[in-house]
């Protein structure tokens, strides 16, 4: 049997091996998911607050609990978080946001979310309204877009 087909035979049950593992640890990762999920939605409360900036930014840089930063992995501490930052009733708070929920938040309005301890989950409503941001469209529907 020639050099290559062994070397090739090799990378094959390697490359099998490592899809594998990637849907064994894929599937485990998304019950935690859901878990989770359930756990937020079970403490989930509706709050009014005002919103007074909104920023992404390092976790270790936030203004977040102490307890919270030492929570996160070590590996997720240099990924950017979307922060906002909030005055609930008297007092101003830190809270971390979801990414599609930091985008629809508008800055200095007063808006009912779903908060679930210090996490944003969900907009209800907005006074003044809700602005929807306008997607860009990407660079290939630009170029071929088709003029009806």
């Amino acid at each position: 049997m020639p050099v290559w087909s062994i070397v090739l035979i090799v990378v094959i049950v390697v490359l099998i091996a490592l899809l594998v593992a990637l849907y064994i640890f894929g599937r485990k990762a998304q019950r935690r998911q859901a878990l989770q999920k359930e756990q937020m939605d079970a403490v989930a409360q509706t709050v009014s607050m005002l919103i007074i900036d909104k920023k992404k930014m390092k976790i270790s840089e936030s203004g977040l609990p102490s307890q919270v930063i030492e929570q996160t992995p070590k590996l997720f501490r240099w990924n950017k978080l979307p922060i906002v930052k909030a005055k609930v009733g008297p007092k101003i708070m830190t809270l971390a946001c979801d990414a599609q929920v930091f985008e629809v938040l508008p800055v200095k309005r007063e808006v009912k979310v779903v908060v679930s301890g210090i996490y944003i989950s969900a907009v209800k409503s907005a006074r003044g309204g809700l602005e929807v941001p306008v997607k860009k469209k990407g660079f290939f529907k630009r170029i071929f877009k088709k003029d009806k």
